[in-house]
């Protein structure tokens, strides 16, 4: 890769958009120039009405190998002054995106770049792929949401087990233990993580960003409080629906369901 190459490819296929990490000889390892180009794209994905959908995976060998080490040296800048936490800038950008985000995992997906999956909707992976937190390891802690998550994808005692030792879970156990929806081939990878983006971004504009809010925002809630934000969103959103298209909404639907 030349000096001057992008450190975010963004390529549109139709209303899909396949952004790629592309530091491959770093590892697409995280440094403030990579990070802030992530801030930019989603912020403006967010608000680009062709796109309705977005993969994201890395360059090379690598999905992301955490933060460069070059940014931890001296005061560690690059994660002191609001760089953690969720107000931290990738943090927001990338859950503020209201377009559904399937990252498709290529390789090793280390501590900050674990993180980074995680903040993806769900993940495909290829084979190759392996995660790790080696936060406990580097001697700093997770501040982009890691290690609340891990625990309520694949348990608290597995979160724990893997965190606590900084040892990688492989792509086979990943897929096990609902870490990663769908292992595919190196070779098939992105082309299964499109099509479901694709699947995506042919459903109603309006209702998916709505329904991925509602699904992400109950999530962090308890049951009960949940349900009420369910039940409010959608008596608000019924409002907008055009009945008189929905029985050729639903023929659609029939159509689909008989080709599947």
């Amino acid at each position: 890769m030349t000096d001057n190459a992008p450190l975010l490819l963004v390529d549109e296929h139709d209303s899909v958009a396949l952004v790629t990490l592309n530091r491959p000889d770093a590892y697409n390892a995280l440094n403030p120039e990579i990070t802030l180009a992530i801030v930019k794209t989603f912020e403006q994905i967010a608000i680009q009405d062709s796109i309705k959908a977005v993969v994201l995976t890395g360059a090379g060998k690598a999905f992301c190998a955490g933060v460069d080490l070059k940014a931890l040296t001296g005061n560690g800048s690059m994660l002191a002054d609001g760089g953690l936490g969720p107000a931290s800038p990738m943090v927001v950008a990338m859950k503020a995106c209201n377009k559904p985000i399937v990252g498709a995992v290529n390789g090793a997906a280390v501590t900050g770049g674990f993180e980074l999956a995680l903040a993806c909707d769900f993940l495909y992976a290829s084979p190759k792929a392996r995660f790790a937190d080696t936060h406990a390891r580097v001697g700093i802690l997770p501040g982009w949401g890691l290690s609340q998550k891990l625990s309520r994808i694949i348990g608290i005692n597995r979160a724990r087990e893997y965190s606590l030792s900084g040892n990688f879970i492989n792509a086979e156990q990943a897929l096990e233990w609902g870490l990663v929806n769908k292992l595919c081939s190196e070779e098939t990878l992105i082309e299964e993580a499109m099509r479901i983006a694709h699947q995506m971004a042919e459903a109603n504009p309006e209702a998916v960003p709505a329904l991925k809010a509602l699904i992400n925002d109950g999530w962090e809630m308890d049951l009960g409080d949940a349900l009420e934000l369910e039940g409010e969103r959608a008596n608000a959103f019924i409002k907008t629906v055009d009945f008189s298209q929905m029985e050729a909404t639903l023929n659609k639907l029939r159509a689909r369901a008989a080709k599947q």
